[in-house]
């Protein structure tokens, strides 16, 4: 469990900046089996697609990377769906929403593989699923080391003030090059067991894997359920509306017997 004070320190970054690196919510020994998790699941699936944006090309200049992944995870491993209502994870997205209840929206595990992971070109996640009151958060749960040079997660602090941006829409959802630079943003180097939460309003995006080992990753995107999407852009997830904590204050009984 996470202490009421820490808590509070991590409302108070993301409030401020827009996102939170929490170190060591997991243990090494935790984060290794949830990657051991999911590269035998990716074993299993068996499958040849790669979700490589159209516009992550642009980035490498044409060189070929991949992407390998896997939505709604918590439907393939018991495993999974232990980890999203672990209150050491709950507990901090609902302190950073500001709201005792936590929905969910979706799951997606990434593994960038070794030397080609494919990057992400600098975006909100907004425009893939907007909501009303931009309740909209996510977790991305580390389970290996993941510098720089691994492709990790950067971002642009304080970005989440200004509001929905103008995307383009081709290639997947992402800002102009020449305006929000990749190598201009600041990198959130993270350890295994290390959790980033950030609002879907956040500017990010990531690097290209270029080391000789993978990195693996779960992100978690979590809503409060009084936050209903503006838009549906976005593909239902399975699972799309299970409570993670609290209770969802909308939902009313059924009519049928």
């Amino acid at each position: 469990m996470v202490d009421d004070a820490r808590l509070a320190e991590y409302a108070k970054a993301y409030a401020e900046n827009g996102y939170v690196l929490v170190k060591g919510l997991l243990g090494k020994d935790e984060a290794k089996a949830y990657r051991e998790e999911c590269h035998a699941l990716i074993e299993r699936l068996n499958r040849d697609v790669d979700p490589t944006w159209g516009s992550a090309r642009e980035l490498t200049m044409g060189s070929p990377t991949q992407l390998r992944h896997c939505h709604d995870v918590q439907f393939y491993a018991g495993a999974f769906a232990r980890l999203i209502v672990d209150p050491r994870f709950t507990d901090v997205a609902a302190a950073v929403m500001g709201t005792p209840n936590v929905q969910l929206h979706h799951t997606k595990m990434f593994i960038k593989p070794p030397e080609k992971g494919s990057p992400f070109p600098m975006h909100q996640d907004y425009p893939f699923f907007p909501h009303a009151k931009h309740s909209v958060g996510a977790a991305i749960f580390h389970f290996d080391d993941a510098p720089v040079e691994k492709g990790c997660v950067r971002v642009v602090p304080g970005s989440h003030t200004k509001g929905p941006l103008p995307h383009r829409e081709e290639g997947g959802w992402h800002l102009p090059f020449s305006e929000w630079p990749l190598e201009e943003s600041v990198p959130c180097e993270a350890e295994a067991g290390d959790v980033l939460f950030f609002s879907y309003l956040l500017v990010h995006g990531s690097g290209v894997n270029r080391t000789s080992e993978a990195r693996t990753t779960l992100l978690v995107q979590f809503r409060d359920p009084t936050d209903p999407p503006t838009k549906n852009v976005h593909t239902e997830s399975l699972g799309q509306g299970m409570m993670l904590r609290g209770i969802d204050p909308t939902a009313r009984g059924s009519t049928t017997a």
